[in-house]
Formats: C-alpha cells, structure tokens, sequence
C-alpha cells in the first residue's frame, strides 16, 4: 500500500516542484510509533528554503485534499534533504562527480561493504570512487547493481 501512495504523490508533486522548478528527491511513507509520515525532500541547484518547503507543503496538500487517497491520519513533512542527501539515480551519481560520497553495497567488494571517497567518475554502470587506505589514495570501481543505498557525505579536511 505504501509504494502506490508514494506513487501517487509522486504524481501529483511533480507538476508542483516543476512549476517551481525543484526537484524532488526522495518520497517516504512511514508509521513511526501511532503516527504515519509523508514526507517529501526537496532541492534545487541554489538549495530550498523554508518558504519554498511551505509552498509545495500548501499545494500538495490541497492536492491531496482534494482526492483523499490515504484513509488516516498522517503528517504531511516538506524538507531539503540536507547536506547528505541520498543518491537515489545515474543523473544524482553524474550530478556527485567530483564530490564525497559514501555508499554501500549489498555485497562485499574485495572485501568491504562500506566506501566513503570522492566519486571521481561515474559512466552510467560504474561508480569509480579514490578511498583512503591507511593514507594511501586507492581506487575502488563499483558496479551501479551492486550499491544498495549512497548519499553524499559532509568531509571536515582540517
């Protein structure tokens, strides 16, 4: 049930963040403890701001509203994804190039599950990422079927 509410929000949001010109990043529909949550991320190349969130929170939910598609109550959340947001598709990997990333994979890769580096390339199949061993520079090449979640990763380089 919850992957055809997150299908049609994803319906109705898109028109909404387009005319804003926003992007929608991750779409979730959860029960944490008696409450459901549904909440949208949202981002642009300038980043969202509170107002931006406020107005696609405002439309969306007079969509929503208006066709009642989910029987219960629930809390409706619009938010930036934040400085690690997730990776969820090829054009977020192309966009990451270049950047810190960690992700891991749904199995090990000369034996390790977990990467944290700079995604130096990305050519549509293979993530090439330069993790640090014991402070050597290494490359780690990971097929895009083989990652199970990424997201970009804040580095503090002192």
């Amino acid at each position: 049930m919850s992957q055809s509410i997150t299908d049609l929000v994803k319906e109705l949001a898109s028109p909404i963040l387009e005319n804003l010109q926003l992007e929608l990043v991750d779409i979730e529909y959860v029960k944490e403890g008696k409450n459901w949550y549904l909440r949208l991320f949202i981002d642009s190349e300038d980043g969202v701001d509170i107002e931006e969130c406020g107005m696609v929170s405002e439309r969306l939910s007079e969509k929503l509203d208006e066709i009642d598609p989910i029987p219960h109550n629930y809390f409706l959340e619009v938010s930036s994804p934040g400085a690690e947001r997730p990776l969820k598709t090829k054009a977020d990997f192309e966009k990451a190039v270049g950047k810190n990333v960690a992700l891991k994979t749904y199995e090990p890769i000369n034996g390790e599950k977990h990467f944290e580096g700079v995604l130096t390339d990305f050519d549509g199949e293979i993530a090439t990422l330069e993790i640090r061993v014991k402070t050597k520079p290494k490359q780690v090449e990971i097929p895009w079927g083989k990652i199970a979640k990424a997201r970009l990763a804040v580095s503090f380089n002192i």
